[in-house]
Order: C-alpha cells, then sequence, then structure tokens
C-alpha cells in the first residue's frame, strides 16, 4: 500500500524559509516522478516542482524559481522542498504527489504553509 505524509508546514513571517518533508512507502522512487503541488483557498491547485530522481532532472513554477528547491532522498523514502524567502502569496496547502504514469498516481494529505506580511 502506497503512503505518502507530509510534515513540516507551519506558520512563518515574510521572508522567512521552512523545509517540508514527504515520507513516501510503498513505492521505489525510481519509477515516478515526484512533485509539490500548492493549493490556496479559492484557488486551483497548482504544480510548484517536480524531481525526476532516474533522470536528476528538476522543473520549478516561475514563481518559486530561485526561491525553492526539490531534492528527493531515496535511502531513506523522503522528498523535500526546502523554501526560503517566504512571501505571503506563498501561503497554501502544500500537497506531495508521485506520479508513476501506468503504476499509478498517488497524493498525500497535505501541510499547511501560512506566510505573515
Amino acid at each position: 500500500q502506497v503512503q505518502l505524509v507530509e510534515s513540516g508546514g507551519g506558520l512563518v513571517q515574510s521572508g522567512g524559509s521552512l523545509r517540508l518533508s514527504c515520507v513516501m512507502s510503498g513505492l521505489s522512487f525510481y519509477d515516478y516522478i515526484l512533485n509539490w503541488y500548492r493549493q490556496a483557498p479559492g484557488k486551483e491547485r497548482e504544480l510548484v516542482a517536480s524531481i525526476s530522481t532516474e533522470r536528476e532532472r528538476t522543473n520549478y513554477d516561475d514563481s518559486v524559481k530561485g526561491r525553492f528547491t526539490i531534492a528527493a532522498h531515496p535511502a531513506m523514502n523522503t522528498l523535500y522542498l526546502q523554501m526560503t524567502s517566504l512571501k505571503p502569496e506563498d501561503t497554501a496547502l502544500y500537497i506531495c504527489n508521485a506520479d508513476g504514469q501506468e503504476r499509478g498516481v498517488f497524493w498525500g494529505q497535505g501541510t499547511q504553509v501560512t506566510v505573515s506580511s
């Protein structure tokens, strides 16, 4: 059974930093594209960052480039999102995702990030 469990969210002042973690069980990192999404109240869910462990490639939404870093630690079955220079518009529920195409797509429950101005 695949499980994704996020942690690390919280309340932080504008300009601050947080590191989100997503522990994944029941899957192999190398078979999936690993993603962080976020969803703010009243807005669509948006893709923030992606990593392909097999190809060692990362991609970021323009709104977070240079501020967020996605990283995977296969030995610990953990996906990270290091967030710096946080802005109030980064406030959202952050959700990790594993996309294995025919192997399935899996979601965590999310961790709330709130950035105060």
